[in-house]
């Protein structure tokens, strides 16, 4: 059995040497890729789990399983300040991971050619660990996750992901054909991506293994092909699979990182009108029942995409749920990833214009329809550009907006533009757009 798990990895090995993933070009920058910087900062995992707010000054972030560098890239554009240190099985793979980062001017960061197993020999504790597309290639998973938990920090975050068996199940089905034809005995190259391309494309339309998992657009992406089709030793897993995979590395569950995508409501067509054993049964299910039943009902995710850290983290009490003498001290930040200076040129141009900003056009995961502000009370938000804010004077912002010749500000209509300063910042802060602190 070891004999074959070091075969397998040998394989894999030779696999990313001979086509290091991803293949984006050396000279591409993530600095314009709000989305991908909003989801890989640190800022957003912590303040999900936490409801606080982190500086990624000086914090130490590992990329397990780098690849080519364009993640340990993005992590540290999204975490200014931070150390990065990147690992991965393929030797090729960390030279490139290297470059990259050195040609993008970022010299806190190192990168080694180990396997995550090995990460205790580094020395070194984590604030955060991304093991992005990488778990499902471990033989033993439980290992690689207790060996991610070894080198945490007590208050650290790890983002990594597992392959869905259902929501992947075409691509698997298409992996066990192209075994069966011999294509995966070695370490696939041009040949067999070859023999998968012709196969697939001399398939009629309507049989099923085509239909459900190929793309014809992308015939012509070896790495597309090779990341799918030939991927050496990739596997699935269901929902309960990946909670007992958690607790057997005893680390506690957060969140789905895309944690709006897997709300189980949106599944019904009224979310208040359900049927009586849905209405009395789903409010008591725990978050691994809801989550497996959206699995089954909805396996529209090819990634079990999830955050996870040290079991035992303090309770927070949501905003929902926070007393008016929290709002009147509350500090609000806006998310470093709209910090940026196009968003605050297009919201003062909806201000001047009377046009509504849609805030949710430079982060799009989070929601599942556009999220736009009335410019007039959106004017309030300006003054986070400049960094935090009490809620009280974002409240005073706006009574100025509204009436720029008051001498005084009444105490009755503060109290009501606070009252719907409150419910603007209650919407956008379940997006995570701007950051509650008590």
């Amino acid at each position: 059995m070891e004999n074959q798990e070091s075969d397998l990895i040998d394989k894999i090995r030779q696999q990313f040497d001979y086509a290091p993933f991803p293949r984006i070009p050396l000279e591409k920058s993530p600095e314009y890729e709000y989305q991908l910087l909003y989801l890989n900062n640190l800022v957003t995992a912590y303040y999900f789990r936490n409801r606080k707010v982190i500086n990624t000054e000086g914090k130490l972030i590992l990329d397990a399983g780098c690849g080519s560098g364009y993640k340990s890239l993005v992590l540290a554009t999204a975490n200014p300040g931070a150390k990065i240190v990147g690992i991965d099985l393929s030797e090729e793979s960390v030279k490139l991971a290297r470059h990259r980062l050195q040609y993008h001017g970022f010299e806190n960061a190192e990168f080694y050619a180990i396997k995550i197993e090995e990460l205790p020999s580094l020395g070194l504790q984590f604030d955060y660990i991304n093991a992005d597309e990488v778990l499902y290639l471990l033989p033993d998973a439980v290992a690689g996750m207790q060996a991610m938990k070894s080198v945490l920090k007590p208050d650290g975050i790890i983002r990594t992901n597992l392959h869905s068996s259902i929501g992947r199940a075409g691509v698997f089905r298409a992996q066990a054909a192209f075994k069966t034809m011999g294509l995966m005995n070695g370490t696939p190259g041009e040949l067999e991506i070859e023999i998968v391309r012709e196969t697939m494309e001399a398939l009629q339309d309507e049989i099923w293994l085509k239909a459900v998992s190929w793309n014809a657009d992308r015939a012509n992406d070896e790495g597309w092909i090779l990341s799918n089709y030939l991927l050496l030793g990739d596997k699935g897993c269901s929902v309960p699979e990946l909670f007992a995979l958690l607790r057997a590395a005893d680390l506690e569950f957060i969140s789905m990182v895309a944690w709006r995508r897997w709300e189980l409501m949106d599944l019904f067509k009224d979310p208040d009108d359900l049927p009586a054993f849905l209405a009395m049964s789903l409010p008591e299910t725990s978050v691994e029942e809801r989550l497996h039943l959206f699995e089954l009902l909805h396996p529209q995710h090819r990634l079990f995409d999830f955050w996870c850290g040290n079991p035992g983290t303090q309770a927070v009490v949501p905003v929902s749920e926070r007393t008016e003498a929290d709002w009147q001290s509350a500090r609000v930040h806006l998310h470093p990833q709209l910090r940026t200076s196009e968003a605050r040129e297009n919201l003062t141009n909806c201000i001047a214009s009377d046009q509504p900003f849609e805030i949710s056009r430079y982060i799009v995961v989070p929601t599942l329809a556009p999220v736009a502000i009335d410019s007039r009370i959106a004017a309030c938000l300006l003054p986070l550009w400049d960094g935090l804010q009490s809620a009280v004077s974002l409240a005073e912002k706006w009574l100025q907006s509204r009436a720029k010749s008051a001498v005084n500000l009444e105490p009755a209509a503060l109290e009501t533009a606070f009252d719907q300063l409150k419910e603007l910042l209650s919407r956008l802060e379940v997006l995570l757009y701007v950051l509650l602190e008590r």
